[in-house]
């Protein structure tokens, strides 16, 4: 049971002193919206008219085919405004903002796409906003670092660290300690403390009302198994919030990077070389040495390369509510691809981790079986990566051709 923010015994919120007032008024302010009926329906209807709410359900008839076995749904959070599921989250939180009279906001991000749907939450609200970013996400994820400057925001490289999300996590709270009267922290994912897991996990949880409404609508039946890629947790728990209470298979799907006996992956829930800690805030599952110091995390996809993860999840875990695997590198190239072939659709790299677990497990579950496969977000992102992943000789030439413009 949780309370004050803990799941079994994971959650919490440590805090230093200077920022318990602040996190209070969070709190404070989070309880009085969700009791709020009007405050849900208010944010329905921007989701209507400003996003794409409700997304589709997908029926991928040829992937089906291409496999046996289970029917295979794809929710398609990637034809949300902005590209991905982050959307769901930032503008729940724009509207919470503008409740608690504060003008500006902050965040991090790992892929760019919660940096991306926050700065365009900002530009909407009128909010000034600043988006920390490490700095090797922001060289891997250029266009979505492009954006977010046209929409107004200030990009800030993170130097410090492995220079990557748990880092710019870091250096936003560092941020906020220095503003906290006047700035508001929009964390993408559903970690750190109490009360940003239940709140982003709150507003996500408009994935699984959705799909569980419309497979039901399509198939008559609940899914047999529901699949999301699983960084810090804001689209699994976004899913999976629409099936606890069903005799649903809930599986979420880690970085597996080169191999988890490479040591260069990360998977915390999926492989045994994570153990409860507490680190930014709050107590989880953290990839760290014997001396508690975090451990450096691979992932080709700069959303799953996270050392901590929801502990929300944790708890699944533990209690055995959800089951957790990991997909290797390779294979989400090779879903990714397969994808993109068979139907014609560009999941992201951190979503092309689900679709590879589903791959792997729809031909042994029967015809008569439906699974779900949640499309955080699309790919286009993800250019730079994936071209050189799958080593496309054209867009080298380009890539060389532009650097030479350049430097003519």
């Amino acid at each position: 049971m949780k309370n004050r923010g803990y799941y079994g015994n994971y959650g919490g919120a440590f805090l230093p002193e200077i920022l318990v007032a602040t996190f209070d008024e969070l709190e404070q302010a989070f309880e009085n919206i969700k009791t709020d009926p009007g405050f849900w329906n208010d944010y329905e209807a921007l989701m209507s008219s400003y996003s794409c709410r409700p997304t589709p359900l997908t029926f991928a008839g040829n992937l089906t085919r291409e496999f046996g076995g289970a029917k295979i749904y794809i929710k398609r959070e990637d034809l949300n405004h902005t590209g991905a599921h982050k959307i769901n989250n930032v503008m729940g939180q724009g509207l919470l903002v503008q409740q608690m009279g504060k003008k500006r906001v902050i965040a991090e991000t790992g892929a760019g796409q919660h940096g991306v749907a926050t700065a365009t939450m900002a530009a909407k609200f009128g909010f000034d906003c600043t988006i920390y970013m490490g700095e090797v996400d922001v060289a891997r994820q250029r266009p979505n670092v492009f954006w977010m400057e046209q929409l107004g925001a200030t990009v800030v490289p993170v130097k410090t660290g492995t220079r990557i999300l748990k880092d710019a996590i870091n250096e936003a709270f560092r941020d906020w300690v220095s503003h906290m009267d006047t700035t508001h922290y929009v964390l993408g994912t559903a970690c750190g403390p109490h009360p940003f897991p239940e709140m982003v996990a709150y507003f996500q949880s408009i994935i699984g009302t959705e799909a569980r409404q419309q497979i039901l609508a399509r198939e008559g039946c609940l899914p047999k198994r529901v699949y999301a890629c699983v960084g810090g947790g804001s689209n699994a728990m976004g899913l999976f919030s629409g099936f606890l209470d069903d005799p649903v298979e809930l599986v979420g799907v880690e970085a597996g990077g080169k191999g988890i006996t490479s040591g260069q992956h990360a998977s915390r829930l999926s492989s045994k070389e994570a153990s409860p800690g507490i680190a930014q805030g709050y107590k989880t599952y953290f990839l760290q040495d014997d001396d508690g110091q975090m451990r450096e995390t691979h992932s080709i996809s700069a959303g799953l390369d996270y050392v901590g993860v929801s502990p929300i999840l944790s708890h699944m875990q533990d209690q055995g509510t959800a089951r957790f695997e990991s997909a290797t590198d390779m294979e989400v190239v090779a879903a990714l691809k397969l994808t993109l072939r068979k139907e014609g659709i560009i999941p992201a790299l951190e979503s092309a981790h689900a679709f590879a677990r589903a791959f792997k497990e729809a031909p042994s579950l029967s015809p008569e079986d439906a699974i779900i496969i949640n499309q955080s977000g699309r790919g286009d992102k993800d250019i730079f990566t994936v071209a050189d992943a799958v080593n496309d000789p054209k867009w080298k030439e380009f890539i060389i051709g532009k650097a030479a413009e350049y430097n003519a």
